[in-house]
């Protein structure tokens, strides 16, 4: 008879990386397990209720069935962000296995790999906001009612991140758009496409993102106070060079509105040739050669027009990654146990796209 039980390649603990190597984790806080000693505790003891001279004394499968109750409340109460997990790496496997039975599916990663704190992280901050509108444009539907409501969670912090620290609100309005225009198309449709939960809180859902879109539409940056060296005081070379490590040309234009001096810089051909020839083929731009007034080629509104045709080259500070060794999906500086004897040869970025299709079947 075969054995069946958890895969030996996915225990179901926490890892953590040491330099003693990796060492395993309990999974729940001290807190939690004082709370759980405390609850468990509660099935030796009597109970009493009402008056001084009444008392009931509860069974001890009564009390453990209050125990595992108060539990599974606390769990509830206390995992709105993350459902219940913190590990920064999942086992991805698309078929049932002696060991393993059932498939990884995009809800169970979404909720295993903690974005709640990756967006916290300045240099992931962009690839879970990407990541979120592939979601939104295609596979909201996919995800489990536990995902859904997870992923709403991680947009309201993104949000308020947003309206926090003022930090790249243009990218999050474009996430909302495509957001609403998802949601209104599915709630027109109800009946014909899949909506896990009432048809209530996808309204209520899609009113809080036309809030959100309002409160986006209303910030006002703040103006930073400050009497030493400001970008305008450097000399107009290193201000070139910044233009230049640009590879979105909406930056180059919203930092060209700054000064009159950057607006200049920005303008420059070379620059809009540069960022064309960054992200796309020769053959591409070729087809779409559109002239100024003086017969020169407009780098710039070819940068947009190609941009409408063909996808454009992604730049993050962090992506996750994926051990084809291990079959594991984890945050590069997190690692995870490899059983590899080089695993840095066994390792692929994964961008946003590739992630969603690492769960296609």
């Amino acid at each position: 008879m075969p054995f069946l039980g958890q895969d030996w390649r996915s225990p179901g603990w926490r890892w953590v990386k040491t330099e003693d190597g990796w060492k395993r984790c309990e999974p729940f806080s001290p807190a939690l397990e004082d709370g759980s000693n405390q609850l468990n505790d509660i099935s030796h003891t009597v109970i009493l209720t009402g008056d001084d001279d009444d008392e009931e004394i509860y069974s001890t499968e009564d009390c453990e069935f209050a125990a595992k109750k108060r539990k599974k409340d606390h769990f509830r109460n206390n995992t709105n962000s993350q459902c219940f997990y913190r590990e920064n790496w999942i086992y991805v496997h698309k078929e049932s296995t002696r060991e393993r039975h059932g498939y990884c599916t995009l809800g169970e990663a979404f909720n295993r790999l903690d974005f709640s704190s990756a967006i916290q992280d300045i240099r992931r901050f962009n690839y879970v906001v990407k990541l979120l509108q592939l979601i939104a444009k295609s596979q909201l539907t996919s995800l489990s009612g536990a995902a859904q409501k997870n992923y709403f969670n991680i947009l309201d912090k993104i949000v308020q991140k947003v309206m926090e620290d003022q930090y790249n609100p243009r990218l999050i309005k474009d996430l909302l758009q495509d957001l609403s225009s998802t949601l209104c198309i599915l709630i027109r449709g109800v009946g014909k496409s899949v909506l896990v939960g009432n048809i209530n809180i996808w309204i209520c859902r899609l009113e809080t993102i036309l809030l959100w879109q309002q409160q986006l539409k209303n910030l006002q940056m703040n103006k930073q106070v400050n009497n030493g060296l400001t970008l305008s005081d450097l000399p107009l070379h290193m201000l070139n060079n910044i233009l230049y490590r640009f590879s979105d040309g909406w930056d180059i234009i919203t930092l060209g509105q700054v000064t009159p001096t950057l607006y200049m810089l920005s303008e420059d051909r070379q620059l809009w040739k540069k960022l064309c020839q960054y992200h796309f083929a020769e053959k591409q731009f070729c087809r779409h050669l559109i002239p100024s007034e003086k017969g020169h080629i407009d780098w710039k509104l070819m940068y947009f027009a190609l941009q409408k045709y063909y996808p454009i080259k992604e730049q993050y500070g962090d992506t996750l990654h994926f051990c084809r060794h291990c079959s594991i999906l984890f945050w590069k500086d997190t690692g995870h146990p490899c059983t590899a004897s080089d695993p840095n040869t066994c390792l692929m970025p994964v961008s946003p796209q590739h992630f969603i299709d690492l769960f296609k079947f």
